[in-house]
């Protein structure tokens, strides 16, 4: 018995797992700059160093920082938010979401909850059907505006709460976009002004709301030329610059540090031509308290249709003045 005990006492113990911050941007979207600002700012997260003096970050926090991430998304502050406890995290969390249950129809509540549940069951294929059907259905347009974008929020909230994985939720991802880039291959390309440049800020790797923007672009007759995501600022000018873009289209997400928007949209704007708008879409909130002189900030989808209104009309207005 003594023998046997001593061999058990000395084996290594288990210590608790914990993920690098490589891994935890992965997982919740947040960037490593936006961790290591909310750590020295907030003092959350509070990360661990490994043997290597490397940041380790808890179960319990990577479990907190989705939560963040989720409300951000929904248009919390971090500031105001980002002190209290897990608990009253996920009460905010479902308080949002019986919220945005509550402006939307029954109908539409039980066919956008048989997707998730289609999610949750990992019936991807027929996820994949479903979406694809009801696009065809409906209409490239009301397809975005009602399904794509509202799911979009279900399926995070229920990331949120914990009623679906991380892998889930990048299938659900994965499969929208599929589903998007097969209706916008189907959509006779345009000759028509204006030609939109989309693309995103290095760090923001959310690419959904580009392709939901791209869609309702193209079927308003725009020449629409995406860069995907996460494109350095100097490449982002010479693009324009080469294709010759009347627009430049951004996309925001909430999780991006404010900071960094508004200075990279200050920057973009004086590096870019003064005949070429920019325009920035999504959650980001600072771009609604502060948005930069001369950018254009669309607060919804919705408002794309008015802007490319406005935006012909100008041109319109221009042509007839050097006529």
């Amino acid at each position: 018995m003594t023998n046997g005990s001593a061999k058990m006492s000395a084996q290594p113990s288990r210590g608790p797992v914990s993920l690098s911050i490589s891994a935890v941007e992965r997982d919740t979207g947040l960037s490593k700059d936006t961790l290591r600002v909310w750590e020295r700012r907030y003092g959350f997260p509070q990360p661990m160093r490994d043997a290597f003096g490397e940041r380790a970050y808890s179960i319990e926090e990577v479990e907190k920082l989705r939560l963040l991430r989720r409300l951000m998304d929904a248009g919390h502050r971090p500031g105001k938010i980002i002190r209290q406890p897990i608990e009253s995290l996920q009460i905010l969390a479902g308080q949002s979401a019986t919220a945005r249950r509550s402006v939307a129809t029954a109908p539409a509540d039980d066919e956008l909850q048989r997707y998730i549940d289609l999610t949750r069951n990992h019936e991807i294929e027929a996820l994949r059907g479903a979406l694809s059907q009801a696009a065809l259905r409906i209409g490239l347009d009301r397809f975005v505006m009602d399904v794509a974008a509202p799911l979009n929020h279900l399926v995070g909230e229920a990331w949120a709460r914990g009623q679906l994985e991380v892998f889930e939720e990048h299938l659900y991802t994965e499969s929208m976009q599929i589903v998007l880039r097969s209706a916008l291959a189907n959509i006779p390309r345009s000759n028509l002004a204006p030609r939109v440049l989309l693309t995103t800020f290095p760090n923001e790797a959310h690419g959904l709301g580009l392709l939901m923007a791209e869609a309702l672009l193209a079927l308003d007759g725009c020449q629409c030329l995406s860069l995907g995501v996460q494109t350095p600022l100097a490449e982002i000018v010479r693009a324009a610059a080469s294709q010759r873009a009347d627009i430049v289209a951004l996309s925001f997400s909430a999780v991006l540090n404010p900071n960094q928007v508004f200075d990279g949209l200050v920057e973009l704007r004086d590096r870019l031509p003064a005949a070429t708008d920019l325009w920035a879409g999504g959650r980001c909130p600072i771009l609604q308290r502060r948005p930069p002189q001369g950018v254009r900030v669309l607060g919804e989808l919705a408002d794309i249709p008015p802007e490319l209104v406005r935006w012909r009309g100008k041109r319109a207005s221009m042509a007839q003045a050097s006529g």
